[in-house]
Parts: structure tokens; C-alpha cells; sequence
């Protein structure tokens, strides 16, 4: 077997009861608010203590598709919006802004999002556009949305033009992390999650891979909350956070076009961004191939591949990347380098380019390249 051949899945998920029983309560900072978490096997059961007692009316958002027992001991109306990535754009969030004014909510409601990323986004932004801002609360049913995709308050859906383009910031006024929905996830989803723990383990110099699966989870939110701190709105330093996702959201966005994006997870497409991330900095003399061979290291010991999918143009994915929110005119990527991550404004097409050509592809399922 390769080096870099994916390996086994990186996480035992028999192993969810750490705190006995007993889930973390905690809160992060971020956007200038302290927001309670609750973390641990069957943290669901202890979500009505985090509902405010204001709200009037309360509304708890999902997929059908979601597993899981969601009994809920509280006076409050389930509704469903469409599965997977497509419920992600701006018709599905007006269907459900017009769903919320049939139900007569007001400024005093509050929405739950129930799932991962996609739920959470959705519902974030429309918390943050309905009646100019109501609250919200996220439970987080993944593992890339209690690493990520539930934390920080970026709250957006998807345009033709690329992932993520139409969006707000708005926080959640509290998450839940029950461990106990991920013994369902595909492992698909446990990958996407995985990408994105791949991509902490170059934002700090504490090894996170070898933790217990709460533990890595922790870790990932107590770092993604010292990105976010004083930088809500990504001007500065929270850009770090998005190390690998240019040319994943590329892909993310070409396979959309394309209608094959069930074939491959955020966290995946993240993963392959790393590694070329990597490969354009040394191309660029900003670190040296031992580094590259460390990126493919990281990647490969959370069960990831790194090389592009099939079928993707070059062309294709420049273009999508040309959509980044970084970019400042020209293309825009954050690199490793001698002092750490940095993002860098202006990165040469041409460079790009070449090092896209010279970048491993997976092959068809007939074998051709």
C-alpha cells in the first residue's frame, strides 16, 4: 500500500461516551457574543435548557433524510426543506422566510437548525434576513458541522456563480453537539468532516489526529474561536480558516455544474485543496517539498485523497476560483511559507495554471485518466 494511500476511518465511533455520560458545557466568543455549547453523547436531551424562554414561538428546522430521535419536550412546529446541497440556494431561503410568515412568527421567535452544514447555513441566513434579524440556534448532526460549518456565524447559500456568494454573518445564540448522531453519518460525511480537521492540523502546533473523538472536536472549536476573535467579518486573520478552500470550493463548484456533486464531500474537496495549496507554495519557493510531503501526509492519515477528481477542466476551476471571496482583483490563496500560513493577494495565473496541469488526477471508473 502507498504512503499516501487513504487509510482507515480515523475515528472509533464506539468510543462516544468520554464524559460519562455527562456532555462539556462551554462557551465560545465569537462576534462579540459568549455562545453556550454543549458537546457530548445525548447533548439533544438537554436542549430545552438552552431554548430562551422569550421566544414565542419556536420553530425547528431539518432534512428528512436526517437520522436521529428528536423528541422534543416543547410547544414548537417542525418544518422540512429539500435534501442535500440544493435546498442551498436563494429560492429554498425565501420558501422558507414565506413559510415562517404563514406560521405568524415575529420578532420574538426563534429557529433551530437541525443537521449540518447545509441546514445551518440556510437557517442562519434566514434568521438573519427574516423581520431584519431574529434568533437562532444551531444542533450540529455532523462532524464537519461541529468542527466548522455551525461556528462563526458566516450564514450564506449558493449562486450559478460559485459556493457560498450570498450570505450574511449572523451568530447563533447557542449549539449543540450531540456525539451520538454521528454513529449514523455515511462515510462520506464523516470524510468531509475530516477535511476540515486535516486543515486545523496546520493552523496549530498541537497535534489534534491522535485525540479522542470529543477531544478533536473541542480542540477544533476552541481554534476556530481564537481565528474568529476581534475578526468576525474575515478582514484579517480568520482568513487562515479558509487554507485549502480555493480550489476546493472550485471543485465544490464545477461538480455542481455538473450535477455529480454527490461524488464528493466539502471536507474531500478541501483536502485536495491543501495539497495543491501546498504544491503552488513550493512552486512558488515559499516552502520546500519535505513540507508538500507533510500536507500529503496529514491528508492521507485521515483516510483522505488528495489527487482532483475526474472530468474537471482547468478552465473550469479557474474560473470558479476567480468567484473566491478572498480574491482582491486577482487570484488570491492562502499559502504556507517561513513564518506559517499567510493569505496572499495577486498569485500569477500562469503559476496556477502549470501547477494544476502537473497535478495528479484520480482516474474514471473505466480506468482512463
Amino acid at each position: 500500500m502507498s504512503e499516501f494511500e487513504p487509510q482507515p476511518a480515523f475515528v472509533n465511533v464506539a468510543d462516544l461516551d468520554g464524559d460519562h455520560g455527562q456532555p462539556r458545557v462551554y462557551d465560545l466568543s465569537v462576534g462579540g457574543a459568549q455562545i453556550p455549547v454543549l458537546l457530548g453523547a445525548h447533548a439533544w436531551d438537554s436542549l430545552g435548557e438552552l431554548i430562551p424562554t422569550h421566544w414565542s414561538q419556536v420553530v425547528l428546522i431539518t432534512q428528512s433524510a436526517i437520522p436521529g430521535n428528536f423528541a422534543l419536550d416543547s410547544d414548537a412546529t417542525w418544518v422540512f426543506i429539500p435534501a442535500g446541497e440544493a435546498a442551498k440556494k436563494a429560492s429554498v431561503a425565501e420558501e422558507l422566510a414565506q413559510r415562517l410568515v404563514e406560521l405568524g412568527l415575529d420578532r420574538r421567535s426563534g429557529l433551530i437548525a437541525v443537521g449540518g452544514g447545509v441546514v445551518t447555513d440556510l437557517v442562519g441566513f434566514v434568521a438573519s434576513t427574516y423581520m431584519r434579524g431574529i434568533e437562532y440556534l444551531n444542533v450540529s448532526t455532523t462532524l464537519l458541522g461541529m468542527v466548522d460549518a455551525a461556528i462563526g456565524g458566516k450564514t450564506a447559500v449558493n449562486l450559478a456563480g460559485g459556493k457560498n456568494l450570498y450570505g450574511s454573518f449572523w451568530q447563533p445564540s447557542a449549539l449543540v453537539c450531540d456525539l451520538t448522531f454521528l454513529t449514523t453519518l455515511p462515510r462520506r460525511e464523516w470524510l468531509s468532516g475530516a477535511g476540515e480537521l486535516a486543515k486545523y492540523s496546520f493552523l496549530t502546533s498541537e497535534p489534534i489526529a491522535g485525540l479522542g473523538l470529543a477531544d478533536q472536536i473541542y480542540a477544533a472549536q476552541r481554534l476556530k474561536e481564537s481565528f474568529v476573535a476581534g475578526d468576525e467579518r474575515e478582514a484579517g486573520r480568520r482568513s487562515l480558516l479558509n487554507y485549502g478552500h480555493t480550489l476546493g470550493h472550485g471543485i465544490e463548484g464545477a461538480m455542481l455544474a455538473k450535477g455529480s456533486h454527490g461524488d464528493i464531500s466539502h471536507g474531500e474537496a478541501v483536502a485536495v485543496g491543501l495539497v495543491f495549496a501546498a504544491r503552488l507554495a513550493e512552486r512558488l519557493g515559499r516552502i520546500d517539498e519535505g513540507r508538500v510531503i507533510e500536507h500529503q501526509r496529514v491528508v492521507a492519515a485521515y483516510g483522505l485523497e488528495s489527487k482532483l477528481p475526474f472530468g474537471l477542466e482547468i478552465d473550469e476551476l479557474l474560473r470558479y476560483m476567480r468567484h473566491d471571496k478572498k480574491n482582491y482583483g486577482g487570484f488570491s490563496f492562502v499559502l504556507d511559507g517561513p513564518a506559517g500560513l499567510e493569505l496572499v493577494h495577486d498569485v500569477d495565473e500562469s503559476v496556477i495554471r502549470r501547477t494544476l496541469e502537473e497535478y495528479p488526477r484520480r482516474e474514471a471508473k473505466d480506468g482512463t485518466h
